[in-house]
């Protein structure tokens, strides 16, 4: 029984009787000039060409979200659009909603004020006093039993109410839904933000990472090394990566507060000498064999081959410690080619684990390349190509 009830606790149930009311409105006006059958046949005849005007969508959009949603912010709002009409299917969908409103919400308004009327009136009629005809109900004489129809009549209002209101929604959602065209750009928006998250997952994980390794690595050496000079070496190394961390991790939270706000460039491959400066300092030996003009290489794809470098550097810290690195960059005519090798030590566990490597994949893989890593003739090799059209 109480969840017979609920709806009528709910002020959407009443507020989608009020957007059927609306409807017929302004054609009840014409019966002030005649009237006739034919009054509701011109209004929703006029209807047709409004519904061809694309900001009429917008219009019955905001209605249907105010009165038919309740203000919820969930995907029962989220299937009403209201972006103006942008193909003639829209259009042809946007008449058939003015005129399925029209037709139900005159059938509605009639009902409801019948069977109002037909409560009154049986209630009346058992009390002894004459009612009007009706048009719903005719009632014979005076009988006490016509009072226990009153509560017949007042539960099919309550359906009406509730059915009405109900039917009005599920046409909304199938005719002020969005196209199939607008389900795939909203499709192909939520897959860009989540593209967006996990690269920014990446880059917070490869430059925090990086810095973290490298602040560990300097602080071992120069507490093992004993040298004012070299301790002095390590701090500023420790401070230049820590501030560098914290401009990326600014830059990131900036896209997560504010996506429209503009941001800075990301680090590219130009920018690549703060890395290898960093893992110099860190006590490792650093050969870089680089060919080609690393300035032609697309932005895409010098910001991700920047990260993959960031990335094989900490594991190479992470690691193995201060051994040799080997690092060869080659930019040809359709491809960058980008290859890190260390000697392959003793395996030192740490936090995150596996993931870099992952990260490293993924990455070449977003932009149609390949990446090898594992052990090759002795070393532990990272190899990634990645093409530049």
């Amino acid at each position: 029984m109480v969840r017979l009830l609920r709806p009528f606790g709910r002020a959407v149930t009443y507020t989608r009787v009020l957007h059927l009311f609306i409807a017929i409105v302004w054609p009840s006006m014409l019966l002030f000039i005649e009237e006739a059958w034919w009054t509701w046949v011109s209004a929703a005849v006029l209807l047709a060409p409004a519904g061809l005007i694309p900001a009429m969508r917008t219009v019955e959009g905001l209605q249907a979200k105010l009165l038919l949603t309740g203000h919820r912010h969930d995907s029962a709002s989220a299937d009403i659009v209201v972006a103006p009409s942008a193909s003639w299917s829209d259009r042809g969908r946007l008449v058939v909603w003015l005129e399925a409103r029209l037709v139900l919400g005159c059938a509605t308004s009639t009902f409801i004020v019948q069977l109002m009327l037909a409560s009154v009136d049986l209630a009346l009629s058992a009390f002894g006093r004459d009612a009007e005809e009706g048009v719903l109900l005719y009632l014979d004489g005076h009988h006490w039993w016509h009072l226990l129809l009153a509560p017949v009549s007042l539960a099919v209002l309550a359906l009406t109410v509730v059915g009405s209101g109900r039917i009005i929604t599920a046409l909304a959602h199938r005719l002020l839904g969005p196209s199939p065209a607008e389900r795939l750009a909203a499709l192909e928006e939520r897959t860009e933000q989540l593209l967006e998250r996990t690269r920014i997952a990446r880059e917070l994980h490869d430059s925090i990472g990086h810095a973290l390794t490298v602040a560990v690595v300097q602080a071992g050496a120069a507490r093992a090394a004993g040298d004012p000079s070299f301790t002095d070496r390590a701090l500023d190394a420790i401070e230049e990566t820590g501030r560098a961390a914290l401009e990326d991790l600014e830059r990131v939270l900036g896209i997560l507060r504010e996506s429209e706000r503009p941001v800075g460039s990301r680090p590219t491959l130009t920018d690549a000498d703060r890395l290898l400066e960093s893992a110099r300092t860190s006590g490792a030996k650093v050969d870089v064999d680089m060919t080609g003009p690393l300035e032609t290489v697309p932005g895409p794809v010098s910001r991700e081959g920047y990260r993959i470098l960031q990335e094989s550097l900490t594991n190479v810290l992470r690691h193995a410690g201060a051994v040799p690195v080997r690092i060869r960059i080659e930019v040809t005519d359709d491809a960058l080619g980008l290859e890190v090798r260390s000697p392959l030590g003793a395996d030192i566990p740490g936090p995150g684990r596996g993931s870099g490597l992952r990260g490293i994949r993924e990455r070449a893989a977003l932009l149609g390349g390949r990446a090898r890593t594992g052990p090759d003739e002795g070393d532990w090799q990272v190899h990634v190509e990645l093409p530049l059209g």
